[in-house]
Formats: C-alpha cells, structure tokens, sequence
C-alpha cells in the first residue's frame, strides 16, 4: 500500500483513528502532505505521533504552508503577527506545547525543518498545494509547492497525477482525473483524508473518532 494522507492540522485523535483503521504495515509507503500543525487543538500530539511512526513504518513527511509560516515566525518577527492570528491558527500550536516557541522540542523543529517539497512515484507525484502545470515538478518555485491553490492545478507536463491538500474540499475529496485533492478540514468539523494510491481506497476520520471509507471512483 502506498497511502497519502492530508491536512491533519492539530487533529490527533483523527490522526489516531485513521492509522487505527487502516492499519498500516511497517512495508506501506506513507506520505503525509504537509500542515500537520495549527488550528487544531493538538499540534504537539500530531508531530509526537508521526516522530513515533517514522520509527517503524516508511513515512514520508512533506512541507505546508502552515510549516514553512511557523519556521519564518521564529526566524523573521515581522511573520510573528501572522502566525499567531487567527488567520493562520498558530497559537493553537504554541498553546499545545506550553504557550512559547522554546517549549517545542528540538526534535520536533527538526521533523518540521527536513519537511521535502514533494515527492514522486511511478504514476503520482505528491505534494502538498499543488505544481506549476508546464515546469518539471523539481523547478517550481518554492512558494507554489506550499501555496498554489486547487483550482489553479492544470494536467502536469509529466502526465502524472497530482495528489495535494491545502485547498479544503469540503467533506469529500476531489478527484477531476490528472489531479486529487485530500484537504476535507479535518479540524474544522470535517474529515481527514487518506487516499491509498494503489486500490484507490479511500479512508476518512473525525475528531469524535468516527471513520467511514469509500472508492476513489465514487467521487467522478
């Protein structure tokens, strides 16, 4: 199984029945897409529990926006105000570990800063906002891996399918053929998206700990 995971934005507990549903074995190939921090209510728990399964399993974490916001808060204070708005939901972060910058262990600043761009497989390339659609996916601009919004996403000049997050979708995914997008706002009330690239199962998880799946399929 190769299994892409969306937005988890401080969701633990959808972080946790996801994982609990699928059951993933220590030879799937796990890819989560970035935002793993922010808005909900336990950032700390979410980066603890994907250190945890980079351990056993082949995990492979990718960079949001909402990682590279946090990185420049703490390098350039002008991005502070920003962070820590409601807009962007980064005192839900700090509150997770304490209420300050120096309670986030290093190696959870680690796990953020060595976050990749993108990653690319046989038929999919992941990522977590999206790719220039006619520039090859390692000579993008840094800021359309983290910010270019679902709508814009055109058919790759590679012919690969684009698998991102960051632009919500509402309660289900979307799937227009050339692209997929998980980001269903797992921390506003939604679900947390998980698609396994190779059967096009489909899982979702909540924060009442509920789980339902479905086909890649019923969504054309």
């Amino acid at each position: 199984m190769r299994l892409a995971i969306g937005d988890i934005h401080g969701c633990l507990t959808s972080l946790q029945t996801l994982l609990n549903t699928v059951q993933p074995q220590e030879s799937d190939l796990l890819v989560t897409l970035g935002d793993y921090v922010d808005r909900g209510p336990d950032s700390k728990g979410v980066i603890e529990s994907l250190l945890k399964l980079k351990e056993s399993h082949q995990l492979i974490h990718l960079m949001g926006n909402h990682e590279i916001q946090m990185i420049r808060a703490l390098e350039a204070p002008h991005h502070m105000d920003r962070f820590l708005s409601g807009l962007c939901g980064g005192r839900d972060t700090l509150d997770s570990y304490g209420g300050r910058f120096e309670d986030i262990p290093e190696a959870h600043w680690q796990f953020i800063r060595s976050a990749g761009l993108y990653h690319e497989l046989d038929e999919h390339i992941l990522v977590h906002a999206g790719l220039e659609a006619n520039i090859p996916a390692d000579e993008q601009e840094r800021e359309t891996y983290y910010y270019l919004r679902f709508h814009e996403q055109e058919p790759h000049c590679s012919g690969k399918t684009v698998v991102c997050g960051h632009t919500i979708q509402g309660d289900l995914p979307t799937h227009r053929g050339y692209a997929i997008c998980l980001d269903t706002c797992a921390y506003g009330g939604g679900w947390l998206s998980a698609l396994d690239l190779d059967s096009g199962t489909i899982w979702q998880s909540n924060e009442q700990g509920q789980s339902r799946e479905l086909h890649l399929n019923d969504l054309r």
